[in-house]
């Protein structure tokens, strides 16, 4: 014990001397380092940090004429050029950096998935996507596909966007989401060709691939009704309430539709005030009341939309209770009552609206593919609030 104790002593302080010699040493290289950066990069950093982004361009044009070894700095000028929106700008930059010959292969893919970028950002996807192909069997290969996925979207080359969004699958993003919305997209163009036996197989894949895919269960209930499979719709849009409630709102109509053909309008009507006092943020209460009027008369449509502003206040409500005494109100009082319900609408007109969950973009008109941050199925159909991600 003793002599183990004795090499201890020995063999520390040597451990420290050769800590202290590569801390020397790195903190040597690092001073070397930035004596050889232009005094102008720190100017310009210092600009960066200021938010005075022109002023760092220009600092950092100078410094990369007069410096051609500085590659990560040319790189940077690219980025902040199509951040601007300058586009050309960068493409020269990057097409510049592409035609260096000291480049390593890193850096000469990182290059060329920049100007494919560059390019996707201009429209001009031909070119870009020439640039990815080449990167693969690269380090940049699954980036490259990244951009060929986005490629693929924005020109509707579904079936190429499902073979690329195939080879991406991995245990950190298996994709299925897309894959699936890829599929209903295809569905949605053979039922333009009036293909609705192709359209059901891609639906009916979708699920295969994600089983919470709202939309190909919304769609196969459409081609089912088209079919005049009432209750086989029927079935189909019952299930969403399982994979998202909010979306029986969008297939609310579609269900009316349907218990109508079968002569079960009434069945229909109760279905739909069931799912409303379970889940009471769903926007079906128009279309309660449009039916109630016709279906029951204005006295059961009136008791419907008051003990509804009762049970879950609201100003659309509100608005819906004022319609209803419209309807019943001595003509003397109309006047005061449409006043009010022109005031009601116009300062509830952003509850009309659809919100994004992922990133809030908000539209009067319901899409299954935001415009926003490109996120598909993020909309749900319940106007006038946010949905956070975990609902």
């Amino acid at each position: 014990m003793i002599e183990i104790q004795f090499w201890w002593l020995v063999i520390l302080p040597l451990f420290f001397g050769l800590g202290w010699l590569a801390a020397r040493v790195d903190i040597k290289h690092v001073i070397a380092q930035s004596k050889s950066l232009p005094a102008a990069y720190f100017k310009g950093l210092n600009h960066l940090l200021s938010g005075e982004t022109n002023k760092a361009i220009e600092v950092y044009v100078d410094i990369a004429k007069n410096h051609e070894e500085t590659t990560e700095l040319q790189f940077t000028l690219g980025h902040l050029f199509r951040r601007r929106g300058e586009l050309e700008r960068a493409i020269r930059m990057h097409q510049k950096l592409l035609a260096r010959r000291d480049l390593t292969d890193s850096q000469k893919e990182q290059a060329q998935l920049e100007l494919a970028v560059d390019f996707i950002k201009s429209g001009l996807f031909d070119r870009a996507e020439n640039l990815l192909h080449e990167l693969s069997g690269t380090n940049a290969a699954r980036a490259a596909r990244v951009e060929l996925l986005a490629i693929y979207q924005q020109e509707h080359e579904w079936q190429k966007a499902i073979e690329t969004a195939e080879q991406l699958r991995d245990e950190s993003h298996t994709y299925q989401h897309e894959i699936a919305q890829f599929k209903c997209e295809l569905a949605a163009a053979a039922l333009i060709r009036n293909q609705p036996e192709q359209a059901q197989a891609y639906l009916e894949n979708a699920l295969n691939v994600h089983r919470p895919c709202v939309r190909a269960r919304v769609m196969l209930g459409e081609i089912l009704f088209g079919k005049q499979q009432y209750q086989a719709a029927i079935d189909q849009w019952l299930m969403i309430e399982t994979q998202d409630f909010a979306y029986l709102s969008l297939v609310a109509r579609h269900l009316l539709n349907a218990y109508e053909k079968l002569g079960q309008i009434e069945e229909g009507i109760e279905l739909l005030i069931r799912f409303l006092q379970r889940y009471p943020e769903l926007d079906v209460v128009d279309l309660i009341y449009e039916h109630l009027i016709a279906n029951r008369g204005v006295d059961a449509a009136h008791r419907f939309v008051r003990d509804r502003l009762r049970e879950s206040p609201s100003m659309q409500g509100l608005r819906k209770l004022l319609e209803a005494h419209l309807l019943v109100a001595p003509d003397d009082q109309k006047p005061e009552l449409e006043m009010i319900g022109k005031l009601l609408h116009d300062n509830t007109r952003e509850h009309s609206m659809y919100y994004c969950r992922e990133c809030g973009f908000k539209t009067r008109q319901f899409f299954w593919h935001c415009p926003g941050c490109n996120g598909w199925e993020t909309y749900a159909p319940i106007r006038g609030k946010r949905r956070n991600q975990s609902e």
